[in-house]
């Protein structure tokens, strides 16, 4: 009994360990979310407005709104809204790698620090980086 306890406390401690990053510490690429700004301005701008402010009937995508939605939740759980429900009028239509660019480009205009690695594009990784207010 006590070495299935001790395995998973060993387990529950790994998980821990690999969900603490958050987007301050540089998730995506500079390059990454400029690929993502043009996809952006292709895909989503005519609703959530060029500078990401939203718009009738799009919630914004930057600033103290967004982060107060979002806050502690994850990156992954913002890119399954994205994936799952946008384009409006095609939601799914875009490509993994599109969806992720456009994370990082959302990512970039709340002021998240830019790394050297860019976003993955699995979910199961995308869940294990918080969204969370300046440290």
């Amino acid at each position: 009994m006590k070495r299935k306890i001790a395995i998973g406390t060993l387990a529950t401690g790994l998980l821990l360990a690999q969900t603490t990053r958050s987007v301050w510490d540089g998730v995506y690429t500079s390059d990454q979310s400029k690929r993502g700004e043009t996809a952006y301005a292709k895909s989503c701008g005519s609703c959530h407005g060029s500078a990401l402010t939203g718009g009738e009937s799009a919630p914004p995508l930057a600033g103290g709104d967004f982060l107060s939605n979002w806050n502690g939740l994850t990156v992954g759980d913002l890119y399954d809204r994205f994936r799952t429900t946008m384009p409006a009028d095609k939601p799914g239509g875009l490509k993994r790698d599109e969806y992720t660019d456009i994370l990082a480009y959302v990512l970039s205009m709340n002021q998240f620090p830019a790394g050297k690695t860019e976003l993955e594009r699995q979910t199961e990784v995308l869940k294990q980086i918080r969204i969370e207010p300046k440290p």
